[in-house]
């Protein structure tokens, strides 16, 4: 008693198909594990940081969740319910190139405005190539050279990173 259904209602279910790129089945499936993974049915951007610095082992991702939490968070409650949360992980594995230039947009536009400044861009390259760097680049006595590879970044490396990270997975 008191615990709410894994299942999801028929009327959510064809709005979720509609919104992202799953099948019934798939967002079924993802659907029961978030309810296994937050019973509450929320998640909160620490929870959030914490799931998705386990994808990231070197390094501290957490900086990093902090934005892609915010771009989830649509109605920018402070939680993601299981719609924000999937509508978002959809565009991420399975949206079209636009999407996925808007979604990275959205994560630069730290606050929101429109624009991209400078500042922002600088914010998010720093946290972002602080875990990318660290997952690929190694010498051969396994030290990291993050720092200098991030220095050594031109223009060119950095829309390539871009490209390879966000459009082109």
């Amino acid at each position: 008693m008191g615990q709410r259904s894994s299942k999801l209602a028929p009327r959510t279910m064809e709005e979720l198909k509609a919104q992202t790129n799953f099948t019934a089945e798939e967002l079924q499936d993802w659907y029961k594990e978030f309810r296994s993974s937050w019973p509450k049915g929320v998640l909160t951007v620490e929870e959030f940081k914490k799931a998705y610095s386990s994808y990231f082992p070197l390094g501290d991702a957490s900086e990093f969740a902090k934005h892609v939490f915010r771009v989830f968070d649509r109605n920018d409650d402070g939680r993601l319910d299981f719609r924000e949360f999937i509508c978002g992980f959809s565009v991420g594995l399975r949206g079209s190139v636009e999407e996925k230039l808007k979604f990275s947009f959205r994560i630069y536009d730290v606050d929101g405005n429109g624009f991209i400044s400078p500042e922002e861009m600088v914010e998010i390259f720093t946290v972002r190539n602080t875990v990318c760097l660290l997952q690929a680049v190694k010498t051969t006595d396994s030290e990291y050279r993050t720092r200098d590879t991030c220095k050594s970044l031109c223009a060119r490396e950095i829309i390539v990173l871009i490209l390879e990270n966000y459009i082109l997975p």
